[in-house]
């Protein structure tokens, strides 16, 4: 059987964890990683082929977007427009309806697919919403995030001026509603009141409680653990008070990778157009027969 080819566009934590999970999937294999020119330099220990552009790498079946989320509308566009599906884990909720739009008519023109916004949250969770909303069509469901680190939000804070490393902490105080907890360390010559206004009004942190603090190093602080507790209340048919519970406690990057990894593999399965994970029957995500798959998991 033909391994599905796949390139890693960036090459921070998710980029290295996606590396990872490619070389556990038995269906897999890494065509190249695409990098800033900047960074070309100096990388060593690296097994596959570093280079600046997509059209640099051979017989590339799909591309996993794995920039900054405020980045992967371009590079999806690069990758469907030269016929290569792609997938990403794009964070921004309220930017996920209109760019799926924009890119379903470059993947329609291509001949090629796009599954967007295919992390966790949005992601997986957004299936088991879904699933809830199934189970209890009239209700409330509440998606209560952490206590953990938010890996959207923390390099939403390093793009800021005057930034030089930083941790965003999302704590949950029930109800779906969290607080932001900001370390940052600054670049010399920075003001710390100008800076903390500058994230507290920042897209990703204006509508949350956001606190923010100077810290001399945020290595000192970092932990990529992060967790969900999820419930819905609602109504069954007429009968009401069902309730329905779900938790997970996980490693960030790991499980954003696992999750993006699985979606390469379900976007190469759909017709041309662009894609949310609830849009794809979730048998295409995972390896193997169907027909054992039926067997194994209905």
């Amino acid at each position: 059987m033909k391994k599905i080819r796949a390139a890693v566009v960036g090459y921070g934590n998710i980029g290295r964890y996606v590396i990872e999970a490619l070389e556990a999937a038995a269906d897999f294999e890494v065509a190249g990683v695409v990098r800033r020119a900047s960074s070309l330099q100096g990388e060593s220990g690296m097994a596959y082929p570093v280079v600046s552009s997509l059209d640099e790498l051979d017989d590339v079946d799909v591309a996993i977007l794995c920039t900054p989320s405020r980045l992967v509308e371009k590079s999806a566009e690069v990758a469907l427009k030269a016929g290569i599906s792609t997938v990403d884990s794009f964070d921004i909720h309220s930017g996920i309806a209109d760019m799926r739009a924009r890119l379903n008519a470059i993947a329609c023109e291509s001949g090629a697919a796009a599954l967007i916004s295919a992390g966790w949250d949005p992601g997986s969770d957004s299936v088991v919403r879904a699933l809830l909303e199934v189970c209890a069509p009239q209700g409330i469901t509440y998606t209560n995030f952490g206590p953990g680190m938010s890996m959207g939000h923390t390099v939403a804070v390093k793009a800021i001026e005057g930034v030089k490393a930083a941790l965003s902490m999302t704590i949950p105080l029930g109800t779906g509603i969290h607080r932001r907890m900001v370390y940052v360390e600054l670049e010399d010559g920075y003001d710390f009141e100008a800076v903390a206004a500058a994230i507290k009004s920042d897209a990703y942190f204006v509508h949350d409680e956001t606190h923010v603090t100077r810290v001399e190093s945020v290595d000192a602080l970092l932990d990529m653990g992060h967790g969900v507790n999820m419930v819905r209340k609602g109504v069954s048919g007429k009968t009401q008070n069902q309730r329905f519970e779900f938790n997970m406690s996980i490693n960030n990057p790991a499980l954003t990778s696992q999750i993006l990894v699985a979606g390469a593999r379900a976007v190469l399965r759909q017709k041309p157009g662009a894609y949310t994970m609830i849009e794809i029957p979730l048998i295409d995500f995972l390896p193997g027969d169907r027909e054992q798959i039926i067997r194994r998991l209905v």
